[in-house]
């Protein structure tokens, strides 16, 4: 070693303050880096110490629950479904009752002072009408009165219609879109001695025939609250299978009508009795009294449409017409209707 490099040692020696400060910088500086770099991993670890927990707290239904409340969670669709499904409701029932409450009246018009295709009451064919109105023999049960009746004679052909209107009908009478009163009819045929021959009667659709031949009286079964038309003594078997009164007597206690008509008009809830007692028809009503008009024509809708009303059900007028049955007639027996075989 030099001299000049023992000088410089030397030099470095004597200055003792300045060798001092730069060891406490140095010593400082390092303790603050230090520092530093512990609070980053102490701050760093502290963070990943902490992960793990949150990743296990973060499951899916903390998760849910945390970031949606219960009203808007899981359960919110089912819950819209039920109060959808509970205003669909609410409003069906809302728009029955209201056509219920709006349903037909029963409105008869004023009869004019001249009815078309009628006769006078002293007339000989008016006297013959009413001589050949069968009696009517209603089941003794039945709510519904018998309001006007016409009786139409077909000017070519020995026949007499009879056209009644009841108060109403069970079925459907408190729908606004049905007929407002109930209109139900069947036919009389005779011979050239004024005695009668046939019966033909409207059964909801079909047509049944009873020959009537040496019979006497004429006879009219009203089916309790529908008012379809029996012959006399009709027995229950020989109706069609599919219009029974079986089939008729069920659907007393299962049809919807009965309670929907009860918001319109009056009316029973059900039959409420025996299958025995709904085929007892025990009421009778003469319809040559009640005849309202007698008119000779072979298209009585005029005169139909100023007794009953531009209501009424419009059915065929006459047994023989084929529109809207499905089957023209069928024989029909009994004690006094016997089978039209002769």
């Amino acid at each position: 070693m030099g001299a000049a490099d023992g000088g410089h040692l030397v030099g470095i020696a004597k200055d003792r303050s300045g060798a001092g400060g730069a060891t406490e910088w140095s010593a400082g500086a390092i303790v603050r880096d230090e520092l530093q770099r512990l609070r980053r991993i102490v701050g760093g670890r502290t963070w990943l110490s902490h992960e793990p927990l949150q990743s296990l707290n973060k499951s899916p239904l903390v998760q849910e629950t945390i970031e949606c409340p219960l009203a808007y969670g899981p359960k919110r669709p089912v819950r819209e479904r039920t109060l959808q499904t509970r205003r669909v409701l609410g409003f069906v029932v809302g728009l029955t009752a209201l056509l219920a409450a709006c349903g037909p009246r029963t409105h008869f018009p004023a009869l004019p002072p001249a009815l078309p295709d009628s006769l006078a009451h002293n007339d000989s064919a008016a006297i013959l009408a009413r001589d050949l109105a069968p009696i009517l023999y209603l089941q003794r049960d039945e709510s519904f009165p018998l309001e006007r009746t016409v009786a139409v004679l077909h000017p070519s052909r020995r026949v007499i219609a009879y056209y009644l209107t009841y108060r109403h009908d069970i079925a459907a009478r408190w729908s606004p879109f049905s007929q407002g009163a109930d209109e139900e009819e069947f036919w009389v045929g005779y011979d050239a001695t004024n005695a009668p021959t046939d019966i033909w009667t409207y059964w909801h659709g079909d047509i049944l025939h009873a020959n009537w031949r040496g019979k006497g009286e004429l006879g009219i079964d009203v089916q309790w609250g529908k008012h379809g038309s029996l012959p006399r003594g009709t027995p229950a078997s020989d109706l069609p299978r599919d219009k029974s009164l079986e089939i008729f007597y069920a659907m007393t206690y299962v049809f919807p009508d009965l309670f929907l008509g009860r918001l319109s008009s009056k009316g029973p809830l059900c039959f409420c009795h025996s299958f025995a007692r709904y085929q007892e028809f025990t009421r009778p009503v003469v319809l040559g009294a009640r005849l309202t008009a007698i008119g000779r024509t072979a298209d009585p809708d005029s005169l139909l449409t100023a007794v009953f009303g531009p209501r009424y059900a419009h059915k065929p007028y006459w047994p023989w017409e084929h529109r809207r049955y499905r089957i023209v007639w069928t024989d029909v027996g009994g004690e006094r209707a016997l089978l039209g075989r002769e």
